[in-house]
């Protein structure tokens, strides 16, 4: 076992990791895509149910000492939104994030992401694009891509577009699942369940996958399929069962994403969460105009793991949690 003060990852692999690193950023100065840097801390935290945010408080000793509350990032995606709104172009960054209770063989409270934003890029030419980038870094052919829908019906004959909880109970119990079910009786919780706990773990096994369409109930930040109200132009990447990154044709409507927010702080009150102050700047920059694009967050640990065939990231990490 490995001395807590040495590094979490070998010397040799962390030189690999800056290399992947390096390809990385010469890719996207081929494509022409702006590199930014954002605020670590944040005004505002994020209201969404799944994830929980560190707290920190600034002094200011100017008259009277006041704290003044702030947030480490989840992700950088709503000061990137800001430099979108006011006319950047394509953009992309690689920066820490910050996740409380997360820590596990994919997980470390403080990790690196690489989230990348592309105007006018639909979501499907946005997948073309990330399959163009795996491809170069992950030196393989090109990516296979399926709609949830038809991933879900694939494993489990299941439609989750028109399915029930009669139906989902029995799914459930199919697979001795049933102790689940006495804790969760919401729809859309248990269809997200299934999904985690009976078709994640099998996604590309050879090579990446996308997963694209996810039903609205898990719209988050994407908009919604003008075609089928039913379903978000969001999308999510998987390699070897495990998720590298999630993406949307970006929601561009203020009073929409207003809404969601609002909505993400009422499920907190009913799940005993507290209630968390809703960006304001995001919502004024999203008010003076978002220009049509689609991004992504992926995980470059995750990533990097997989690129150097690694069973978990803290062995491609300088110091993982536990040695931090």
């Amino acid at each position: 076992m490995k001395k807590k003060w040495k590094p979490s990852a070998s010397i040799k692999d962390l030189i690999k990791r800056s290399k992947i690193i390096a390809n990385i950023r010469s890719f996207f100065l081929k494509k022409n895509v702006m590199e930014v840097e954002t605020p670590t801390l944040s005004q505002s935290a994020v209201t969404d149910i799944n994830l929980t945010s560190f707290e920190t408080n600034y002094l200011s000793c100017k008259n009277d000492v006041k704290k003044i509350k702030l947030w480490l990032i989840t992700s950088p995606e709503y000061h990137m939104k800001r430099l979108l709104s006011a006319g950047s172009g394509s953009i992309y960054q690689i920066c820490h994030s910050f996740r409380n209770q997360e820590f596990g063989q994919y997980h470390n409270p403080e990790f690196t992401m690489l989230e990348w934003y592309q105007v006018s890029f639909s979501m499907e030419k946005m997948i073309e694009e990330i399959d163009s980038f795996f491809q170069k870094i992950l030196n393989f052919d090109k990516s296979d891509k399926i709609s949830y829908q038809k991933i879900f019906i694939k494993f489990l004959q299941i439609d989750p577009l028109s399915t029930n909880l009669s139906e989902l109970f029995k799914c459930y119990k199919k697979f001795k699942l049933e102790h689940l079910t006495y804790l969760e009786n919401d729809l859309n919780k248990l269809i997200e369940m299934l999904f985690t706990l009976q078709i994640q773990p099998f996604l590309g096994k050879e090579k990446p996958l996308f997963v694209y369409h996810f039903p609205l109930e898990q719209a988050s930040l994407s908009a919604v399929n003008k075609e089928d109200n039913r379903v978000s132009e969001r999308f999510e990447i998987f390699f070897k069962g495990i998720e590298l990154g999630n993406g949307f044709y970006e929601l561009t409507d203020y009073f929409e994403q207003k809404n969601r927010f609002i909505k993400d702080n009422k499920k907190r009150c009913n799940m005993n969460f507290p209630e968390q102050k809703i960006d304001e700047h995001f919502l004024n920059a999203m008010k003076n105009g978002l220009p049509p694009c689609s991004g992504v967050a992926i995980g470059l640990d995750r990533l990097i793991m997989i690129a150097l065939n690694k069973k978990s990231i803290d062995q491609v990490m300088s110091f993982s949690f536990d040695r931090s």
